[in-house]
């Protein structure tokens, strides 16, 4: 009963706050709460057997007229992103610690509401348990944004709203298609139904423009600057590092293996909307003024590498696709969390505000020297070797659209060394007599950044984790692709050579 631990931990938690009084208690019960959280989640780690198959499984009898059974379980694909999830939430709580001043209970209520619904989601193998978890999402994020966030929150909020609501009518559209086609709501039991080509296509485009709005891929990504720049830190944190992933992992979940054929047929146009994803989320990055927004747009080109590497079809791309949502999630979370922290210094996100500070806060501008290093991929660094693995799966598959994505690479260099560069060195137009980061804030960033080093130089254990469940959904779109998914002359779609 691991994963249902970690999912009612949160709620329980979230029940209690309204009974404490003091607002720093509702802090230190919220932070104690996570650490709870991941001590609850140590069992995945420990207990985990890379095998390819589901594990921690859970399967209760829900309503039995319909079929429907409360569902739960992980394999490689999914097993990274609850325990991401799980880590994150201590660090949420810390960086809201002096930057949420009003409705202190609320916030850290939603904020475990949405840690709850995140590891649901991840964790389900039912698809009306995984719908629910998905809508669950969507309240907690978006009072996030409309109540704690920034001077436009109300667009921000209603943009982000209307646009997830929009995907999650087709995606609940698709569900009830597979019920009336297969009789079943199980996902591993619609993996072993096959389905005619036509129906397919429709719940692949029916889901794909769901999870593509989550991405958020080409061109449906307008929401997401809006909300990471007038969401408040631990918002955009969790958008950036949880949120966003699954749209990700929806396609892994549920397009690549209950429509294998149809993504197939749609790959070309996947990959299409990936390599724009790149080349105009790095473009639109580098002209911006505005710190948080420019990471904003880089996680446009960043994602587009994930669902580039999904729609190769083999082991090396998906892997590093799955590697890459990992990565993201780590690197752009504590970009966030220092651009937050610069904020309460300079009340300004625009970089000629925050010009030299290296001079000014030394501690800080090391640390965003190694997440800015990561985020555009250095040697050594956690995000390497997740861009790495897309780029040999897709000359793999095929060496123009791995050429057309090389530009997109040397943009995220481009816009990250400038913003480091300003922001290290450039010309102050006054003295600052701002404090360097204190031990709260270095508590948050000290285990992102082992994470980044030792991801990057040491990655076999995590790829070793999620290899045999890479392998099992591979092996089983090549056997459902009905013939359309052949041998590259570099890579098997099956494994290494």
């Amino acid at each position: 009963m691991v994963l249902t631990g970690l999912i009612l931990l949160p709620i329980v938690a979230a029940i209690v706050i309204p009974f404490i009084k003091d607002e720093k208690t509702v802090r230190i019960y919220s932070l104690i709460v996570g650490f709870a959280e991941i001590l609850l989640s140590i069992p995945l780690i420990t207990g985990f057997r890379p095998d390819g198959g589901f594990q921690f499984v859970e399967k209760i009898p829900w309503i039995p007229s319909l079929g429907l059974n409360y569902y739960l379980g992980v394999d490689g694909i999914s097993i990274l992103m609850v325990l991401l999830t799980t880590f994150l939430l201590p660090v949420t709580v810390l960086c809201s610690w002096t930057y949420i001043k009003k409705r202190v209970k609320e916030f850290h209520i939603a904020i475990l509401l949405t840690t709850a619904a995140c590891v649901g989601l991840f964790s389900s193998l039912n698809l009306v348990l995984f719908y629910i978890f998905w809508e669950a999402i969507l309240i907690p994020m978006y009072l996030i944004i409309a109540i704690w966030g920034g001077p436009r929150k109300k667009y921000a909020s209603i943009k982000f709203f209307l646009y997830t609501l929009a995907g999650s009518v087709l995606l609940l559209v698709s569900i009830i298609a597979f019920y009336k086609a297969s009789g079943t709501f199980s996902i591993p039991e619609l993996m072993n139904h096959k389905f005619s080509l036509t129906f397919q296509i429709l719940a692949f485009i029916a889901m794909a423009i769901a999870f593509a709005i989550k991405v958020p891929m080409f061109p449906l990504h307008t929401w997401l600057p809006a909300a990471h720049v007038e969401a408040p830190t631990a918002g955009s944190v969790i958008l950036a590092s949880i949120l966003l992933k699954m749209g990700t992992y929806g396609f892994l979940r549920l397009c690549l293996p209950l429509a294998p054929e149809a993504s197939i047929t749609l790959a070309p146009l996947m990959i299409v909307l990936s390599v724009i994803s790149i080349i105009y989320g790095g473009f639109v990055a580098l002209g911006q003024t505005d710190i948080k927004k420019l990471i904003a747009y880089s996680s446009v080109a960043h994602m587009g590498f994930v669902t580039l590497g999904i729609f190769m079809f083999n082991l090396f791309g998906i892997e590093g696709a799955i590697m890459q949502m990992l990565n993201h999630g780590i690197v752009t979370g504590a970009l966030f969390i220092m651009v937050g922290a610069l904020y309460e210094r300079s009340h300004s996100r625009e970089i000629v505000d925050n010009l030299g500070l290296s001079k000014y806060l030394p501690i800080f501008t090391g640390f965003f020297l190694l997440f800015s290093l990561a985020s555009f991929g250095f040697p050594g660094t956690n995000s390497f070797i997740g861009e790495a693995l897309v780029l040999i799966g897709t000359f793999a598959k095929d060496v123009p659209t791995g050429l057309a994505v090389i530009p997109g690479a040397m943009l995220a260099a481009a816009y990250m060394l400038r913003l480091t560069i300003k922001l290290a060195w450039g010309e102050p137009s006054k003295a600052k007599n701002w404090k360097d980061l204190n031990i709260r804030e270095m508590a948050m960033l000290i285990p992102l950044a082992l994470l980044v080093v030792y991801i990057g130089v040491a990655p076999k254990i995590f790829i070793k984790t999620i290899e045999p469940s890479v392998k099992t959904l591979v092996n089983h779109v090549e056997k459902n692709s009905g013939g359309k998914l052949k041998k590259s002359s570099n890579i098997w779609y099956g494994e290494r050579r």
